[in-house]
């Protein structure tokens, strides 16, 4: 992104993070199961990309590598945090390390009035009681749900996710999000504004009112999803009336993957899920707009962006200094989100499911280790087993595994991720 001229204000960031929302969800990106008009004027104003990755396939890594700007594994979180027990069984901490890298705080640093509204399932819940406060992370004010160290009271009501003792109802809470966001705003005018605005929907439990049945099947997820949409644009009517639109940067995307997929129309046109390392684990919708900035009803089908981009594209915009000690796994992307496709250097890379008894895998699990270089993805098992590779290029839906045709690269590619994986450090 070109330099802020001298003077200029520094923009106001909300960043968007659905749940387990995938590509098939959303109606610009070919979704059907309910229309998305919100989501779509968003696009038509800004720029969507195609291939933006999550760092995980699940939620808490997915959320780490968004904070941190580095790969989930470097803080040993690498599953959904949960009991002290779960989380040695996953081999992760029981919180994000504040030490790590941090978004929020490098942003707070170059002036920026920071809050987390939302979910965080960074740390704290169940029998984690010592996860540090938000404010350990650079955020000056937190809004979080029961999967955070400050939930807050009207979400809250008892010691669980929800309860029907919530004073905001399951099916409202987006609407609470949206309000907490512009009433923060409002206090803080006259400031640059950074908001991780990180939804619970469309996660199961799917409640779309007081009297649904609440399964998790297709007429309960419809109305979510529309009232997702109805709020988001709630938010963006409330930037224009209040005369931010112009130099508010609104980032819309997804954790990772979404399950149930309802036969993979959740995830289309990719194959896999949540819980696996499948393009539809971990390609999700990705949307910037920033009017005159970012080039409207523009889609760019050839940058490979990745969750840890966000970090150091964000700095570089805002103005803000990056970690002196620490090294990001991502890069400065800008150049993209103003209409200049990059084409990226290098390997990037995924893991998830280090053994059978403390992680989840969904109905088409996946190896355990992915990596791609260029239009190549290979995923294969630690133990060296499973070796899949594909060209993405051709077979986005990951159907013709071409490992035994291309033994070479194969062999090349997984010494690549096998390095990668003994890098990572052990849990404390």
């Amino acid at each position: 992104m070109a330099a802020r001229a001298a003077g200029a204000p520094k923009p106001n960031i909300i960043f968007i993070l659905a749940d387990d929302l995938g590509p098939g969800d959303v109606g610009v990106y070919g979704g059907t199961q309910v229309a998305t008009p919100r989501l779509d004027r968003l696009a038509a104003q800004g720029t969507r990309f195609t291939q933006y990755y999550s760092a995980s396939p699940i939620c808490s890594p997915s959320r780490a590598g968004l904070i941190t700007g580095q790969y989930p594994a470097r803080w040993r979180i690498t599953s959904f945090l949960q009991t002290k027990k779960g989380n040695a069984g996953t081999e992760m901490d029981d919180f994000l390390d504040p030490k790590a890298p941090s978004l929020p705080r490098a942003l707070k640093a170059a002036g920026y009035a920071t809050a987390h509204i939302g979910k965080w399932h960074l740390g704290g819940g169940r029998d984690v009681t010592e996860a540090p406060k938000f404010s350990a992370y650079g955020y000056d004010e937190g809004v979080g749900t029961y999967e955070s160290p400050e939930p807050h009271p009207d979400i809250t009501a008892t010691n669980w996710i929800w309860s029907d003792q919530d004073r905001v109802k399951r099916w409202e809470r987006t609407a609470f999000f949206v309000d907490k966001t512009l009433e923060f705003l409002a206090r803080n005018q006259g400031r640059p504004v950074f908001v991780n605005l990180w939804l619970d929907d469309p996660h199961t439990p799917w409640v779309p009112d007081a009297t649904s049945d609440r399964k998790d099947v297709p007429r309960n997820l419809k109305p979510v999803l529309a009232e997702m949409d109805r709020q988001i644009g709630r938010l963006l009517d409330g930037l224009k009336a209040r005369g931010l639109e112009e130099n508010t940067i609104v980032i819309f995307t997804s954790d990772n993957g979404a399950l149930p997929t309802f036969d993979g129309k959740r995830s289309s046109p990719y194959r896999g899920h949540k819980l696996a390392l499948y393009e539809g684990g971990i390609r999700m919708p990705f949307i910037v707009r920033w009017p005159g900035k970012v080039p409207a009803g523009n889609v760019d089908e050839r940058s490979v962006l990745m969750a840890q981009d966000v970090f150091p594209t964000l700095c570089a915009i805002a103005g803000a200094a990056l970690p002196r000690e620490q090294t990001l796994d991502g890069i400065d992307v800008s150049q993209a989100w103003r209409g200049r496709p990059l084409a990226r250097r290098g390997p990037v890379f995924w893991e998830y499911g280090r053994n059978d008894e403390f992680f989840r895998f969904g109905p088409d699990r996946s190896p355990n280790l992915a990596v791609r270089r260029d239009n190549w993805k290979l995923l294969v098992n630690a133990d060296g087993s499973r070796t899949e590779l594909y060209d993405l290029a051709t077979d986005v839906n990951e159907a013709k595994n071409l490992a035994a045709e291309k033994p070479d690269l194969a062999k090349e590619l997984t010494k690549l991720v096998m390095d990668w994986r003994a890098t990572w450090p052990k849990r404390k």
